[in-house]
């Protein structure tokens, strides 16, 4: 019998901080930056609105072209899988991380407070349709077309 599963993640949210390259050694990009999202509910008990924000944690392989667009407030969309890894901290002490593995991102529209920027749907893109591939080896090479381009 064959057993079925899926691990995929959506995430529409604002960036929290601006994103960081950072390179393997063998020269491999790495893009890390975290999304905000929230949902809101109302009480039962009391009446009233209340918010709560969850922190994601996201990498993006292969693509240290989109490091410039990705700016703390910005609205995204992510899609991926999520992943769950472990290491050693400096004290021995074995730590887990689960982040999503972005295999699309796309910049939504806005702008963010305090800059100049135009209205905009400005994507991040790859080879062709205005999506960003990054699933991981094999893939190929990141272009960036004038299109890409938000301003």
């Amino acid at each position: 019998m064959a057993s079925r599963s899926v691990n995929k993640v959506i995430l529409i949210g604002n960036l929290g901080r601006d994103a960081e390259t950072k390179f393997t050694p063998s020269g491999v990009a790495a893009t890390r930056f975290s999304v905000a999202t929230s949902r809101r509910w109302k009480d039962k008990e009391s009446e009233e609105w209340k918010e709560e924000t969850n922190w994601t944690n996201v990498i993006l392989w292969r693509s240290e072209n989109l490091t410039n667009y990705l700016l703390k407030g910005k609205q995204v969309y992510v899609e991926g899988r999520l992943q769950t890894r472990s290491y050693d901290d400096k004290d021995g002490k074995k730590v887990y991380a689960t982040e999503v593995v972005a295999e699309e991102v796309l910049l939504l529209g806005g702008q963010v407070e305090g800059q100049n920027a135009q209205p905009q749907a400005a994507r991040a893109a790859a080879g062709g349709g205005g999506r960003s591939k990054a699933s991981g080896a094999g893939d190929d090479e990141m272009h960036v077309t004038d299109d890409d381009i938000p301003f």
